[in-house]
């Protein structure tokens, strides 16, 4: 009986040391664990201090669309005939037998009326070649003047027909058309940023033969995943080799010792060749775009890019989970929208008591196991590349960014984001973890 009172006796004085040694463990690792952050920590500069020309300045947000209008030629009142048309002729009793009635043609389409007569190209000095008379001028003629310049070749200054009995008609079977070639960027979709290289070539009618009218031919105007500007390429093979030489000049005049790159020592934009004309399809209404009316008409020739937003990612790290993200086209993204985006942490959702007692959903403070911490991480860093081949770190308040939107730093291409604990944060998960095993295993000791 008195054996079994001692043990009883000493029950407690078991489970109080065994208590006090995760106490005494939970402020040596809380220690160490000030020390190993401080090994890891990243040197970055507040982001409020960060000059401004590092920094995003212009917003997609106050973009606006183009107006389609600018992107076509206006319709003519009249066609006008050019070389490469095929015109329907028939001259009773020169071009066709009087017995027989001039020949049909139904178009391809439904968009003109049938034409009559027999087939005649228009030159490529914009003349006729008709029987018996010399080569008619018609270039830059409508049907009608094109009818009665005909006429008049047959009746004057020889009078081959009798004026007044002529039977003559001229009509248009086929109008020129100007063949250009569509390259387009795009991928399946803006998940999955990639170039899929689509290519078209599209005979353009004449009169129609604009930008509209070859993006319409060929699936519709750009997506997300593609470029806001259309890239118009004219010229011949020596114009291209011509200003990749004048290229390779300037960028071995810019070059200065300090840059990696000397093309890029400057952070004003090479460029583009004079064979080369952007369309934007987006445009700040401070800055309205000045191309012209001939730029957006296609010639023999031409070619059309549209250019993938393969390099338009941002990157992620740290607490975040690692991977590769696509910006948004039409619209800014800054932190608090990036870390959304790459689904992470901002804020529990719980506060007080509920935090620490690890309640809501999140399985209490585990680690590693998709438990949530009582202190969410607060502190994220944004490396990007500066233009000389640098880079710089830069670091932002996520507390203070959430509550002033100074403080929210908008995401450039190739920005490299990593959350992080602070260090107060990283002390009080870790004592608070320490404390709940060291409750769990008090309790079971004492069960």
């Amino acid at each position: 009986m008195s054996k079994k009172l001692l043990v009883m006796d000493n029950r407690p004085r078991v489970l109080s040391a065994v208590t006090a040694r995760p106490a005494i463990s939970v402020a040596t690792l809380a220690l160490a664990c000030s020390f190993l952050t401080g090994c890891n920590t990243i040197n970055a500069i507040p982001v409020w201090r960060v000059p401004g020309e590092i920094l995003a300045t212009e917003r997609k947000n106050d973009f606006i669309d183009i107006s389609l209008l600018r992107l076509r030629q206006d319709p003519p009142r009249v066609y006008l005939l050019g070389p490469g048309d095929v015109l329907g002729v028939y001259v009773k009793g020169v071009l066709g037998n009087e017995e027989e009635l001039p020949p049909v043609h139904f178009p391809e389409d439904s968009n003109r009326a049938p034409a009559i007569g027999y087939p005649v190209p228009v030159r490529e000095d914009g003349t006729l070649a008709l029987p018996i008379v010399d080569p008619i001028e018609v270039e830059g003629m409508s049907l009608v003047e094109a009818t009665q310049a005909v006429r008049n070749a047959y009746t004057y200054p020889r009078q081959i027909i009798k004026e007044g009995e002529e039977q003559i008609i001229v009509t248009l079977i086929q109008e020129r058309k100007i063949r250009v070639q569509v390259i387009r960027e795009e991928s399946g979709g803006v998940a999955d940023v990639g170039k899929r290289g689509t290519g078209f070539v599209v005979d353009l009618p004449i009169y129609e033969n604009d930008l509209l009218h070859a993006l319409n031919q060929t699936g519709g105007m750009p997506g997300t995943d593609a470029k806001n500007e259309v890239m118009i390429y004219r010229g011949m093979y020596d114009d291209s080799l011509s200003a990749d030489a004048i290229l390779n000049d300037l960028c071995q005049s810019q070059c200065q010792d300090q840059c990696v790159d000397p093309c890029f020592c400057d952070e004003r934009p090479i460029p583009d060749p004079p064979y080369v004309r952007r369309i934007p399809l987006r445009y700040n209404p401070a800055h309205p775009p000045t191309f012209t009316k001939e730029d957006i008409i296609l010639n023999e020739g031409d070619i059309v890019i549209i250019r993938s937003r393969d390099k338009e990612t941002f990157f992620t790290g740290g607490l975040l989970p690692g991977g590769e993200h696509p910006l948004p086209r039409d619209k800014d993204l800054d932190i608090i929208g990036a870390i959304a985006i790459a689904k992470g942490p901002l804020g529990n959702g719980m506060n007080g008591i509920s935090a620490i007692g690890g309640s809501g959903g999140g399985g209490g403070f585990g680690g590693g196991g998709g438990g949530r911490q009582a202190c969410p991480p607060t502190e994220a860093i944004i490396v990007r590349d500066l233009p000389c081949g640098g880079s710089i770190a830069m670091k932002v308040d996520l507390k203070r960014a959430l509550e002033n939107r100074s403080e929210r730093i908008l995401i450039k291409p190739g920005d490299m984001i990593i959350l992080r604990y602070t260090l107060c944060e990283e002390i009080t998960n870790t004592a608070l973890s320490l404390f709940q095993i060291n409750y769990l295993l008090g309790s079971g000791l004492n069960r």
